[in-house]
């Protein structure tokens, strides 16, 4: 075997380069091992030479110190034979590790070109507009590009053509209203609303059939489960009730009051004259539907035809006119204020201070000036000799006017 020659480098201390190796021109070094960890079992080397290996530092993102690495233990040598050399392993510099105390090296800030350095050939970018909040819609008819369309504003839906394109539809007046006025389409709304939409149809297949009935007269049709025409009956009457509440509540009633109450006060004796009878005594005090008399007790006001004092009484009552008809049969007086002959105290007012004839529904007519008109009653005759009679006891009314004229017919208020 030819002599080989071992040429050994100093230890390198961390933090320095170690200078590169020569390399001999006649013999080539060997591939060096790298050094491996041995296991913490593995037996402790007694023989051959120690050689120091620096372990090769790791990089660290931080600056922040830290303790040194451990460096590794070398590996157990291969025991020597005769033939070959023991191969050295070499020392591999440490990577350069930065100080935590060296200062980081300065950055030169990269320049901005100032607005007015621009060359003249560079023309400057165009300001956006400003962003819009996500979801919202532009104005109506505006373009994907950001500029409106004018539009003309839409005149607003007619009456006539509302309730026209309700009719074609079979849909309410609103749902109408709203497709021309470019919202919700009423086919649309039929869709959505399949049960009222029905209850449409039956409506306006009502008022197919019956011209004069309206849509909500239609929909109380459908509601009650009546004929047209008794429905139609029950809502004249329901009319009736409500305009005469309202005429009633149109008049003072404040004179007829203070009279009642003078006859309490005072317990005048005083002529109750009924459908058939009279009945003389005292009025005690007075109920929403009823007299209540000193003696008789509780009289019906509906049972009233006329009440006076008991002396006028009976001056009056020797002259007095008779109907022979309803003196042998009095007419009956309704529960229902629509029904009766004269409910509405109205028509009276225009007569006060006049003569007027009166003929009552037990066959007596009186022809006296009327003095005062109340609520539900009148008062007739002069001052301390009054006759009071109740709107419900009338059969016939006329004027002064129509006392002279032989064809003139009574007035009534229906």
């Amino acid at each position: 075997m030819p002599a080989v020659e071992v040429i050994r480098r100093p230890v390198a201390n961390p933090g320095t380069v170690a200078p590169s190796p020569t390399p001999t021109a006649s013999v080539t070094p060997r591939p060096t091992p790298r050094p491996t960890a041995p296991s913490p079992a593995a037996p402790t080397p007694t023989a051959g030479p120690t050689v120091s290996v620096t372990p090769r530092p790791t990089p660290r993102p931080t600056p922040s110190p830290s303790a040194p690495m451990a460096p590794l233990a070398p590996s157990a040598p291969e025991p020597a034979t005769a033939s070959a050399p023991r191969p050295i392993p070499t020392p591999v510099a440490p990577r350069s590790t930065p100080s935590p105390t060296a200062a980081p090296a300065p950055v030169a800030p990269r320049p901005t070109p100032s607005p007015t350095a621009a060359p003249a050939s560079v023309a400057p970018r165009p300001s956006m507009p400003p962003s819009r909040a996500p979801g919202a819609g532009g104005p109506p008819g505006a373009r994907p590009g950001g500029f409106a369309r004018p539009r003309t504003p839409r005149p607003p839906p007619t009456n006539e053509q509302i309730l026209a394109l309700a009719a074609k539809e079979h849909v309410p007046a609103r749902i109408a209203k709203g497709e021309l006025e470019g919202k919700m389409k009423c086919r649309i709304w039929r869709k959505l609303h399949a049960e009222e939409a029905r209850r449409f149809d039956q409506v306006y297949a009502l008022m197919g059939q019956n011209p004069g009935l309206s849509l909500a007269d239609g929909f109380g049709v459908l509601q009650s489960g009546l004929t047209v025409a008794e429905f139609l009956a029950r809502k004249e009457r329901t009319q009736r009730k409500a305009a005469v509440k309202t005429a009633r509540g149109e008049v003072d009633d404040s004179s007829i009051s203070t009279f009642i109450q003078g006859l309490i006060e005072t317990k005048t004796e005083m002529a109750m004259v009924l459908g058939e009878r009279t009945v003389l005594d005292t009025v005690a005090s007075v109920e929403p539907i009823s007299f209540v008399l000193g003696r008789s007790g509780r009289q019906e006001k509906l049972q009233v035809v006329m009440m006076t004092r008991r002396s006028d009484w009976e001056q009056l009552m020797p002259h007095l006119e008779r109907d022979p008809k309803l003196t042998q049969k009095p007419a009956n007086v309704a529960r229902q204020p629509d029904k009766r002959p004269f409910s509405d105290p109205r028509p009276f007012l225009a007569h006060q201070g006049q003569s007027v004839r009166l003929t009552l529904r037990n066959g007596i007519q009186l022809v006296m000036p009327l003095r005062v008109v109340g609520r539900f009653d009148l008062l007739l005759g002069e001052d301390g000799h009054e006759v009071f009679v109740p709107l419900h006891a009338l059969v016939r009314f006329s004027a002064e006017d129509s006392l002279d004229d032989p064809g003139a017919e009574p007035g009534e208020n229906s």
